[in-house]
């Protein structure tokens, strides 16, 4: 016999001593026992007659070998072992014993098992024990808490039963009643006189979320799941799934420092897979509100889900979720270990580049949405919240680009299909990506010439700024085509520059074309939705302009009848001299300088094609 039979040997042998010495203070010494029960373990030496009277199934045994007299019987399985079969053999023999919620569901289980019931004897265990689950326990959120505890050693029988559900509703009805009652103790009268809620950083009516978090998983996905049937606030669900799962997965913190092999062991042991379960279960729990949990928990999340090798649905759905709000993400979250052979890259960037999908995606089903709305594009400028969120996260992938580039394993079709998933008109400025694309080169030397054109194509070297132009125009790890296009638009920048140095002695039409200029480049760098406002803009200020051409025009056919009638009545010298000072007065487009109105036709001219030409583009 080896040490672990010796063991379990001694165990038993304890058991049944200690068993022995508690039901021998309450039994009868003066009457020797006549039947011996042998319950998980325990030996009990007991009196047919009080048992018989109150237990159908020992009844029954019994009466089936009367006839041999039969004096021993082994209990098998009966719930709760050797513990609720002494609570049960009190009740028998009439010794007082309080019923808690510590044994409640023993007693309920025991009873259905012994069949002590109301057809064998009147307020029989069973009855008492429903009675006190149904008055006491499901009136009280901590107490069905315990009994749900309790269940957990007790199944199925427990859910057969509908100990189980009773007490899960009577969780969830109790919980959705404090939160009601903690809302209406929010309420507060303002200044104004209106009536709002005061906010909290804890509502009070969550206490319960400490006293759940210690349910097996399997009872506590029911409770959370009951409790959003009964409407308990999103924010309440996820802070008791943040809460659980903080409790159940502490253990995992400590497997991040092993080796390989010792996490190849762990993944196959039960620990790992009850943390499995235990996320896959709190990701098919996650409420549909966006902030209903931070984002950081959901990284953390996908973080176990990949080192645990979760189910394919339970990653995607929280991608998705993690995409649709990935414009408040930091590089910390998106840099996921990743757990698998020597060979792959250290990060997972195919998990990155289906949320960055799922973010895209989103992105243009808001677009669609807005598509038909002109009063949103008249009210909405370059800096829409779907802009700016695209602008947050191509800054982000530009800087996560950066961070994966020197990784060796990683791949050229990798590290370009990140940085292609977001659209054209995500960045303004391309600093960022030619900042990662040149540390990809400088730690991936071996690449063939086609492959770092293919790369350096990526990069919009028009929108690079002044300082890092000229640091591209000196790479020499870039492609001699690509140093080529940086050399043409620093030229042209540079001959843009003189010529607005040049025009700065004549303002008013450099206004305009510096005007032209930064429209045109602020359109190019919108998405669709934003050009299309600011073209709306532009048209709504052509019209007042032509209103106040039109006014101004009104103006000077006055004063042209004015002069008409000025002349029919005096020829006299006076009126010439009347008649040239209102003809200086006859300028048609603002005031002019003693220097400009040396050549006020020429000055005219130039302004009327301008306004022509505001026109035409608006048009077009």
């Amino acid at each position: 016999m080896d040490r672990g039979d010796k063991q379990q040997q001694q165990n038993q042998m304890s058991l049944a001593k200690s068993s022995r010495q508690r039901y021998s203070e309450w039994i009868f010494r003066d009457v020797p026992s006549d039947i011996t029960l042998d319950v998980g373990g325990g030996t009990f030496a007991l009196h047919k007659f009080p048992l018989v009277s109150r237990c159908g199934k020992i009844r029954k045994l019994v009466a089936e070998h009367r006839d041999s007299d039969i004096s021993r019987i082994e209990l098998l399985n009966l719930p709760g072992g050797a513990d609720s079969f002494e609570l049960a053999a009190k009740f028998c023999y009439g010794i007082n014993f309080e019923i808690t919620p510590l044994n409640v569901a023993q007693l309920c289980c025991v009873s259905d098992y012994l069949e002590m019931n109301e057809e064998y004897s009147k307020d029989n265990l069973g009855s008492r024990a429903e009675e006190y689950l149904e008055t006491i326990i499901c009136k009280n959120l901590e107490m069905s808490v315990e009994v749900l505890q309790q269940c957990e050693n007790l199944l199925p029988l427990a859910d057969e039963l509908k100990i189980v559900s009773r007490c899960v509703d009577a969780i969830a009805s109790k919980a959705c009643a404090e939160q009601i009652a903690s809302s209406f103790s929010r309420l507060e009268y303002s200044s104004s006189g209106r009536l709002h809620m005061s906010k909290q950083v804890k509502c009070e009516g969550d206490w319960w979320i400490d006293d759940i978090s210690n349910l097996w998983v399997d009872l506590y996905q029911r409770v959370i799941m009951a409790m959003k049937c009964r409407g308990v606030r999103p924010e309440s669900i996820g802070a008791s799934l943040m809460n659980y799962a903080q409790k159940e997965l502490t253990r995992k913190s400590s497997l991040w420092n092993l080796s390989n092999q010792q996490k190849a062991d762990l993944l196959v042991s039960n620990t790992m897979e009850h943390e499995k379960i235990v996320v896959e279960t709190i990701i098919s729990l996650l409420p549909v509100e966006k902030q209903a949990v931070p984002l950081s928990f959901l990284f953390g999340l996908l973080r176990s889900a990949v080192m645990l090798d979760c189910s394919v649905a339970c990653r995607l759905d929280l991608e998705r979720r993690i995409g649709s709000q990935l414009d408040v993400a930091t590089l910390d979250d998106l840099l996921i270990p990743l757990f698998r052979h020597a060979g792959d890259t250290l990060f997972d960037v195919d998990t990155v580049h289906r949320i960055l999908v799922n973010f895209s995606q989103q992105d243009d089903s808001d677009e669609d949405e807005l598509e038909d709305d002109a009063s949103v594009f008249e009210s909405e400028g370059p800096h829409s919240p779907s802009q700016s969120a695209l602008f947050k996260v191509a800054k982000l992938v530009d800087n996560y680009l950066a961070e994966i580039a020197p990784d060796a394993n990683l791949k050229l079709n990798k590290f370009m299909v990140i940085a292609e998933s977001l659209p054209a008109h995500a960045r303004t400025v391309h600093d960022g990506l030619y900042r990662a694309v040149d540390i990809y080169l400088k730690a991936h030397q071996s690449l063939s010439e086609s492959d770092r054109k293919k790369l350096c194509k990526l990069i919009d070297f028009q929108k690079l700024s002044q300082e890092a132009g000229a640091h591209a125009a000196q790479n020499e790890r870039l492609p001699l085509q690509s140093i080529v296009q940086v050399l043409y638009f620093e030229q042209i920048r540079l001959r843009n520059s003189l010529c607005c140095s040049y025009n700065d002695e004549d303002p008013k039409p450099m206004h305009h074309q510096s005007w032209r200029i930064s429209s045109g480049a602020l359109s190019a760098a919108m998405s669709p939705r934003d050009n299309y406002a600011s073209l709306r803009r532009e048209n709504r200020e052509l019209k007042l302009e032509l209103a106040r051409l039109r006014m101004r025009l009104n103006d000077l056919e006055k004063e042209h009848v004015c002069m008409k009638r000025d002349m029919a009545k005096s020829n006299s010298r006076k009126f010439m001299s009347s008649f040239s000072k209102k003809i200086g007065k006859m300028s048609l487009f603002g005031q002019s300088s003693s220097r400009g109105s040396s050549s006020p036709s020429r000055h005219s001219h130039r302004t009327d094609s301008k306004v022509i030409e505001r026109t035409c583009a608006s048009t077009d």
